[in-house]
């Protein structure tokens, strides 16, 4: 538990009559970039119209080159590039300044951290003639269900393999955040209690399905937990290529001194910490484990790597801290509140097993030790899971009461039909 208040005084934003509004802002910078003279009017075009779902080769950032083996298609997902703004966070150490980079808006269905994996493992899932695919999680995984509608877009039939517990395994799984989208997507949802998951392990079972499907004539294609194997770790790498870009078309000059993101499956860490070390970045990764122990990361990150021929310790580029509290996808009543209260103060909403941790834990460390951030520029990545939101309303109702019925005076004019209801 936080053993400290966070006390949340929320200011109104004064106008700056000496500084152009965001929205001009952003239009000067448009104009700007379009008429650079390395501006390319036709691949822009190709890029926000029909260059989504298209399978496209590969060039690696130049810094990344060395790095083996290396991806020869990637399919276009995700929205990219996510937006970076500053995060008016309260009560941070003096001088510090967080910003947040928003991979919650990635997409709608295929939001989140997840897509950006996922378009190098289907490229590679499509190449192998496959006409299925295996994947395995939680059973609000969004990576699960990210992963089911990628499939549904590339005509490729999902089996998520999802764990629950041993009372529900039997049961309908419901409609509740993520399910609903699965469902829609006639994912061929595979239930499995959270005790036959933790004898036979996440590895054996999508190869028991998998060896299923074969004898059925079928060609799945396996995608691991969280999409994190070393191909789905070019995913991250490729986000620091846009990070640089982002700062490189930018014009405060902001340089980030560290990076804040959630651990879940060790391929998001991975990316970035490898791409931040190689590129201009150089920014210092910090991660918040929200499941197992920074030691398992330290070590699951390092087979990652070591996929990839990087020749790096995963402890030299990034700082693993244990932030799972109550256990993976469960939440004290703090660290609801907690979401609940960035979101009121920010509009920024953190999902309760990811973002939302690592937030909670990376506030707390600046409370307990605000020296080691101070003056610091941070940018924390919002990993997504909106959806899973939904799967904790009873938590949350005590915390957002806010609602009551609208007072109109009898003094008020009234008549029959005025008010049309559309």
């Amino acid at each position: 538990m936080i053993s400290h208040p966070i006390h949340w005084k929320i200011h109104p934003i004064q106008p700056n009559p000496t500084r152009s509004t965001y929205g001009d802002e952003m239009l000067r910078r448009c104009l700007s970039w379009m008429t650079a003279p390395n501006f390319n009017r036709k691949a822009m075009c190709s890029t926000v119209g029909f260059d989504f779902l298209t399978k496209k080769p590969y060039t690696p950032p130049s810094w990344a080159s060395h790095l083996h083996p290396l991806p020869s298609h990637v399919f276009s997902l995700a929205h990219l590039p996510t937006p970076i703004h500053r995060w008016n966070l309260p009560n941070l150490p003096t001088n510090t300044e967080v910003w947040i980079k928003r991979d919650d808006l990635s997409g709608m269905q295929l939001s989140g951290n997840k897509v950006r994996k996922l378009e190098f493992l289907m490229a590679d899932a499509i190449a192998q003639g496959a006409d299925s695919i295996i994947t395995i999680g939680g059973i609000q995984s969004n990576h699960c269900r990210a992963t089911a509608v990628a499939a549904k877009y590339l005509n490729l039939d999902c089996f998520p393999i999802l764990r629950t517990s041993n009372l529900l395994v039997d049961q309908d799984p419901g409609l509740t955040g993520n399910l609903l989208v699965e469902r829609m997507v006639a994912a061929h949802v595979q239930l499995i209690s959270k005790e036959e998951y933790a004898k036979i392990g996440s590895v054996t079972l999508t190869n028991v399905l998998k060896e299923k499907l074969i004898k059925e004539g079928r060609r799945p294609y396996v995608i691991p937990v969280g999409g994190s194997n070393s191909l789905g770790t070019w995913g991250y790498i490729e986000a620091v290529r846009e990070i640089e870009q982002q700062i490189q078309r930018g014009t405060g000059n902001v340089k980030f001194d560290d990076i804040v993101v959630a651990c879940g499956s060790g391929g998001t860490i991975a990316g970035l910490s490898l791409g931040s070390s190689l590129s201009t970045l150089k920014a210092r990764v910090h991660a918040f484990s929200v499941c197992d122990d920074p030691d398992y990361f330290h070590n699951f990150v390092q087979g990652l790597l070591d996929g990839l021929k990087a020749g790096v310790s995963s402890r030299d580029i990034v700082h693993i801290q244990d932030a799972k509290g109550l256990g993976y996808a469960m939440n004290t009543s703090e660290e609801l509140n907690f979401v609940k209260e960035v979101a009121a103060a920010t509009g920024v909403v953190l999902d309760p097993v990811y973002s939302g941790k690592a937030a909670y834990a990376m506030l707390k460390d600046m409370f307990e030790n605000p020296k080691k951030w101070e003056g610091r520029k941070i940018l924390f990545i919002h990993t997504g899971g909106l959806l899973g939101l939904y799967d904790k309303v009873d938590q949350l109702a005590s915390f957002v009461g806010n609602w009551q019925r609208m007072d109109v005076n009898e003094s008020v004019p009234r008549q029959d039909g005025i008010g049309k209801m559309f």
